[in-house]
């Protein structure tokens, strides 16, 4: 192997991202659907959304300990069949229990599997153009909108949603198991040829719990968890609020793939902008603009003013996210990233966990998703307020472990 496999590794976690993130984030489609056939209450439904966030956060933290370990491609088979079995069981359940321990709970162990170890992984591959590449693994999660979310619709208005959730399930296994193979640790050279700034973290002396309890990743962290619980909401609900504006039910779908299609651009921009200006300045004004945007959709009157937002909303939150596994590769080295990684995801995920659960018990309480846009907005701001906070670089200033 040689520096030219690092983007076979690119790629492989790409399609992973897509896959795992886009069967989980598929849900939003099928809301509607099931709501109608079950009459199971959109709080009952979206609550399994939350237990997949819940769950993906316990189960990043965990499985980037194990990549540590073990390496990456372990983790990724066991989650590859794990997925593929979660959705064939939630597609035949007949009960909103069954359902939501199915769903929420495996689905939400088996895509944790692949964002931390595949990013932890693409961090150890590159020495140069870091945000770039880790951007492009995290644009699977933005093309899942253009492609497992239209597939999951056709499905559905051709059959009915269990057979649209056990064949998506049937195509997890179809894509993902020979992918795994593509799957490889970084030889000792190309390990070697990383040129980033030693750290506090990478002294063997460091522990991953004085990592943890860092200025740098206490920061981090909240900063991850605001930011996501500001996007979940409004993402997870777009669709629905699409609809209840009046917009037809595959015009709405549109809308949640434009934002995927904005996502793509919006990874390269910023994983560009990262590379040339740090992540930290491009993270503070991509949150920013990430709250304003979703305040703005509380005044959409029509379709193509959904576009517009969408194109500016996709490509900030897609944009963002990657700069976090930057951000925590550059303050805390290649030994333990896959387990500050896994702690940062899974406190992105509670963030996340939260706005499809409060988007589910507002609608249901005000037959209006106004609230949750507001609340969703403010939150953002927060968000940028905390990364303002962001220690020195590592290599102006060492770690200070708490």
């Amino acid at each position: 192997m040689n520096n030219s496999y690092r983007w076979v590794i690119v790629a492989a976690g790409a399609l992973m991202t897509c896959v795992a993130l886009g069967a989980m984030f598929s849900l939003a489609i099928f809301l509607e659907p099931m709501a109608l056939d079950t009459n199971w209450s959109r709080t009952g439904i979206s609550s399994a959304m939350t237990l997949n966030f819940l769950v993906m956060g316990a189960g990043g933290f965990a499985w980037g300990a194990i990549y540590d370990r073990v390496g990456a491609r372990p983790v990724v088979l066991a989650g590859a069949v794990l997925l593929g079995l979660s959705l064939v069981v939630a597609s035949r359940a007949q009960s909103l229990l069954v359902f939501q321990l199915s769903y929420g709970v495996i689905v939400g162990l088996a895509a944790s599997a692949f964002f931390a170890p595949m990013i932890a992984l693409t961090t150890a591959w590159f020495d140069t153009h870091r945000s770039l590449a880790v951007s492009l693994v995290s644009a699977g999660m933005g093309v899942a909108p253009m492609t497992i979310s239209p597939f999951a619709r056709w499905l559905i208005t051709a059959y009915d949603w269990r057979t649209a959730m056990f064949d998506i399930g049937v195509m997890a296994w179809v894509l993902l198991l020979p992918a795994v193979l593509l799957v490889r640790q970084p030889s000792a050279a190309v390990a070697a040829s990383d040129g980033s700034a030693p750290t506090l973290a990478a002294d063997p002396g460091m522990s991953v719990g004085q990592a943890l309890r860092s200025p740098q990743f206490l920061v981090l962290g909240m900063t991850f968890f605001a930011c996501c619980a500001a996007h979940s909401g409004p993402i997870f609900h777009m669709v629905s609020y699409a609809m209840a504006c009046g917009v037809a039910p595959m015009a709405a779908v549109s809308i949640y793939s434009v934002e995927g299609l904005a996502g793509l651009g919006g990874r390269v921009l910023y994983g560009v902008l990262g590379d040339r200006l740090g992540a930290k300045p491009v993270l503070i004004v991509g949150l920013v603009i990430q709250a304003v945007v979703i305040a703005a959709y509380l005044a959409v009157g029509n379709l193509e003013q959904f576009y517009l937002l969408a194109i500016i909303f996709g490509a900030t939150y897609g944009g963002v996210m990657p700069l976090y596994a930057v951000l925590a590769r550059d303050y805390f080295g290649p030994r333990i990233i896959g387990t500050v990684l896994g702690a940062a995801t899974m406190l992105s995920s509670l963030g996340m966990s939260f706005g499809p659960l409060a988007g589910g018990m507002i609608f249901d309480a005000y037959a209006s998703y106004s609230w949750l846009f507001i609340g969703s907005a403010l939150i953002g701001l927060g968000a940028a307020g905390i990364a303002i906070a962001f220690p020195p670089q590592p290599g102006r200033e060492r770690l200070q472990a708490a």
